[in-house]
């Protein structure tokens, strides 16, 4: 390679590196695992019959996050699935020796949010979870991406995995964001230019003046959609921001092995005139509120546009947009605003953190959940829900009509009791509005910011934050 510029996801590609296999793939070794209830029981009973030892436990977290109920946690669980599969995963993590961050150990939460809050999620390293939207870890300069089964199988026995190389594209944000603009209406926007598929073969690197300005905890809500764009990961370079926030976190290094750890991760990132496959431009000022109308995250406009007609969206994307305006019973040419809901859900991976808490309660001091709306606020973790208590946020979300719930994954998914019921609208912080997604088959999901989720439950309808704010 010489002295040839790279770029950060060759960089940590080429250390993670054990040998190139015959398929043409790589064995590429997986620094940091994480597990959860759902997507590793198979996966543990496929090492028991092979009789088989998890290769490195102590590079092995599990959580519980996906099937756990947000209104009580006490075991055991009412639902009988749901307390099977917890318990199995106890059982696994005993007899493996893998560290669970279980209910009681004051540190459960969704695993999105736990791995970078402990200080496990570190620049540099390559990190797997059978979960899609494990890029989010990508924030910290990490290569993250979600594995099946079968490969969270080979991960435990291995910590290698057999990939695929991918070429990597750049996407600069341009300008400065306006007020009521945030990190998920730029994810949306990205995902909106380049298409639910634009991604497909590539990492996102993301970069510019817009991400440059971003908070760590924007940063994982903008790596965490990259899967939805079709990339199989995206990620930021470290920087001062990264290292502010990893210092002192219990899993990342402490005292001096923090600083030379810090020298290392900043021989990581990609240098000028590294080489991309692609580069491409958004304008951040140009970027406003942003919302889904349709059935994958890449519908969505402005919150001030209206839904395309037929005659102006493109040959190939008509079938899926009559489709979209079928299932959502919209008008096309209708406008975005004004569209009424009857469920707010502010949390998920995505937007679950302190900070989306904090601007979520700003805009909800200026009303009451309307009637007829269920409102769910849905911390990230139990580190988030006691960060937010300490602030008086949970007050402010109960006194404005707001449930305040336990940590979890909750309607984002729907795996736990927190479903939508027949035809409702839901105004969604979460990540994907595909038909069913939020639990009940005709149910409808509208995603947007938390701060505009929390606006529209005040108001029962979708509006503009900027206007409240």
């Amino acid at each position: 390679m010489g002295n040839t510029p790279r770029n950060l996801f060759d960089k940590v590609w080429e250390a993670h590196r054990v040998r190139e296999l015959p398929s043409g793939q790589t064995q590429l070794f997986i620094g940091t695992h994480l597990v959860h209830e759902v997507t590793s029981p198979q996966a543990f009973a496929m090492l028991r019959e092979r009789d088989l030892p998890v290769r490195f436990p102590n590079r092995t977290f599990a959580t519980v996050d996906h099937i756990i109920p947000t209104d009580s946690q006490v075991r055991p669980l009412s639902d009988e699935l749901a307390e099977a599969m917890m318990t199995e995963l106890e059982r696994n993590c005993r007899d493996h020796d893998i560290h669970l961050f279980d209910v009681a150990s004051g540190h459960q939460g969704i695993v999105h949010v736990i791995g970078p809050e402990q200080g496990i999620t570190l620049p540099g390293s390559t990190i797997a979870c059978g979960d899609s939207h494990t890029s989010t870890h990508g924030a910290f300069g990490a290569i993250a991406f979600g594995i099946g089964t079968s490969q969270v199988r080979d991960v435990l026995a291995t910590q290698c995995l057999a990939m695929a190389r991918l070429k990597v594209r750049r996407i600069e944000t341009t300008g400065k964001l306006n007020p009521g603009v945030y990190a998920k209406d730029v994810t949306l926007a990205i995902i909106r230019q380049l298409g639910v598929n634009g991604g497909v073969g590539y990492a996102y690197e993301y970069a510019g003046p817009v991400i440059d300005a971003m908070s760590l905890e924007e940063r994982m809500t903008v790596c965490n959609m990259s899967i939805e764009g079709g990339a199989r990961c995206g990620y930021v370079n470290p920087d001062e921001t990264t290292y502010d926030y990893l210092r002192g976190r219990p899993y990342a290094p402490q005292g001096d092995a923090f600083e030379r750890a810090v020298d290392w991760w900043r021989s990581m990132a990609s240098e000028p005139g590294a080489h991309y496959d692609d580069v491409v431009e958004i304008d951040g000022s140009a970027v406003a509120p942003t919302v889904t109308w349709g059935i994958n995250p890449g519908q969505n406009l402005g919150v001030d546009e209206k839904i395309p007609t037929l005659h102006e969206t493109p040959d190939d994307e008509r079938a899926s947009v009559a489709e979209a305006l079928d299932y959502m019973d919209l008008r096309a040419g209708q406008p975005i605003l004004g569209i009424p809901i009857d469920v707010a859900f502010i949390g998920s991976c995505t937007n679950g953190r302190i900070s989306d808490l904090r601007e979520a309660a700003r805009v909800a001091r200026h009303g009451q959940v309307q009637p007829g709306v269920r409102a769910l606020v849905v911390p990230g973790s139990q580190e988030v829900a006691r960060q937010a208590e300490a602030e008086g946020l949970d007050e402010v979300f109960r006194a404005h009509g707001f449930q305040w719930r336990e940590p979890g994954c909750s309607m984002c998914l729907a795996m736990n009791p927190d479903k939508l019921q027949g035809r409702e609208v839901c105004a969604s912080s979460s990540n994907r509005n595909f038909k069913g997604r939020q639990g009940s088959p005709s149910g409808r999901t509208l995603l947007m910011s938390p701060a505009m989720v929390a606006a529209a439950a005040i108001h029962g309808k979708v509006v503009d934050v900027r206007e409240i704010l």
